[in-house]
């Protein structure tokens, strides 16, 4: 029940970024539809461009389906899924960059050709959680700075804040409450991944699948 608690703690937080991400992918539907409905309302509409805006609606649709199918593997993952550890990475920081801007935070990514695979569910439940808990215990403005390395079975990546010039600021209103550590920890036990609070940072494990 715990674990429990904290994915869907977890998932509040992220529920805005989220929606973000679905709605990025529908807003050129609607601008490439705008043009086409002026194009059309011309006394001898040009087809070519009438086609080239339904060939772009087209593209943008199935982008936009499947991202709608990827966001729901956040809600509800794939038994057994893995994923690059860098791509994975890569796809969390998307996710949050914007959310984390905001409130005066810099995620910056020095993690470079980790391609060994490791569990999707661990990824996107563990990093961003230990993400979301490390800037609600730290002070605006800062970095927040990832890297990686591989170590026998297991990808080891570090997360370290680093302070810079400017205002202190809090972290910003949360949209529903702060993420603790201990939740952070069941998240990650639950994945095989093992987390180590260091200092202004923390370090997270993460076996290696085949």
């Amino acid at each position: 029940m715990r674990v429990e608690a904290a994915r869907y703690a977890l998932l509040r937080r992220l529920a805005f970024a989220m929606r973000h991400q679905l709605v990025m992918h529908l807003q050129p539907i609607g601008m490439v539809t705008e043009v086409m409905e002026r194009r059309l309302r011309a006394t001898v509409p040009d087809l070519a461009q009438v086609h080239d805006g339904m060939t772009k609606i087209n593209s943008f649709s199935k982008a936009a389906v499947q991202e709608c199918l990827d966001v729901i593997t956040w809600l509800a993952p794939e038994p057994g899924a893995t994923v690059a550890f860098e791509a994975g990475v890569q796809e969390c920081m998307t996710l949050l960059r914007s959310n984390f801007s905001f409130r005066g935070f810099t995620v910056r990514s020095e993690v470079e050709a980790v391609p060994q695979q490791v569990g999707k569910s661990a990824m996107r439940m563990v990093l961003p959680g230990a993400l979301v808990a490390l800037a609600d215990t730290t002070t605006a403005p800062a970095i927040i700075v990832l890297a990686a390395s591989a170590d026998g079975d297991v990808v080891r990546l570090e997360l370290r804040v680093q302070r810079t010039e400017g205002e202190l600021l809090p972290g910003g209103e949360q949209p529903y409450r702060p993420m603790k550590w201990d939740e952070v920890q069941a998240m990650a036990r639950a994945e095989d991944v093992e987390v180590r609070c260091e200092g202004d940072g923390a370090v997270l494990e993460f076996p290696i699948l085949e």
